[in-house]
């Protein structure tokens, strides 16, 4: 029996897409007697994808990259559905992200600052290793415009390495060593003036599964203006290993 399952909920980069929500992935794990849930983001249209594999009353923390639209902004949606649920106000959970969390999404939702999402998610920064249930997260910052975090889950034994939105970093690759996963963006694309520590092209998504030593390479976070393929065939020029593209609902047992 797996560790642990992925659900690839949203992987598409940037905005949605006509083929996937934005970014949001869900692990499962049994623990205790019951199904731990955790959130790796919950960006633009993912919420509502959310519903065809769980309830997402039964998740039990977020975690966020980054503040960026397409990683954070269905948590409005999720605020509205734990406040007014016709089952009575949900318990609060807690959901990691960055420092200015709480701020972003009251200001994304047009509350006050206070309290504004506060009696609905017990926000916490990135910082030192959490546990919730099986899992262990920890939190690595990466490079990117805002203040963004990689993120390592490791459950029973096995690790999964989500880079967020990163331009290829040492960080990312040192968060990476030895995981059984990397789940890698390839938003750009090579032979293109890329701006620098923004995203990543599929061949530094290969370079960085090569040099950290990981089990297997999942590439997400491709714009709908790109052709997903295009991806795949960079990375192979770096990467000789197991090698996906990552689709809405595809399940991965760790």
């Amino acid at each position: 029996m797996s560790a642990a399952r992925l659900t690839v909920i949203g992987c598409s980069g940037s905005y949605p897409g006509p083929e996937s929500a934005a970014s949001s992935y869900l692990l499962e794990a049994e623990h205790e007697g019951r199904t731990v849930r955790i959130l790796l983001d919950l960006g633009n249209g993912a919420l509502g994808e959310l519903h065809r594999y769980v309830d997402p009353l039964t998740i039990d923390a977020v975690f966020l990259s980054h503040l960026h639209a397409d990683h954070c902004l269905d948590m409005c949606g999720y605020y509205v559905m734990r406040k007014y649920h016709p089952t009575g106000a949900q318990p609060r959970i807690p959901v990691w992200g960055p420092g200015d969390t709480p701020g972003r999404l009251a200001r994304a939702y047009d509350l006050p600052l206070d309290p504004g999402m506060t009696e609905e998610f017990d926000f916490r920064p990135h910082g030192e290793a959490v546990t919730v249930g099986p899992f262990v997260v920890e939190s690595r910052p990466v490079v990117h415009p805002v203040d963004a975090f990689a993120l390592k889950v490791t459950v029973g034994g096995r690790s999964l390495v989500y880079s967020g939105d990163t331009g290829a970093c040492p960080e990312l690759t040192s968060l990476a060593t030895g995981a059984d996963l990397l789940l890698c963006e390839a938003s750009f694309r090579d032979g293109v003036d890329n701006p620098p520590d923004l995203h990543m092209t599929g061949s530094e998504c290969g370079t960085t599964a090569t040099e950290a030593g990981v089990g297997r390479l999942v590439l997400t976070h491709i714009p709908p203006w790109h052709d997903s393929q295009d991806a795949l065939t960079e990375a192979r020029t770096t990467w000789s290993g197991p090698l996906d593209l990552a689709v809405a609902g595809m399940v991965i047992d760790l």
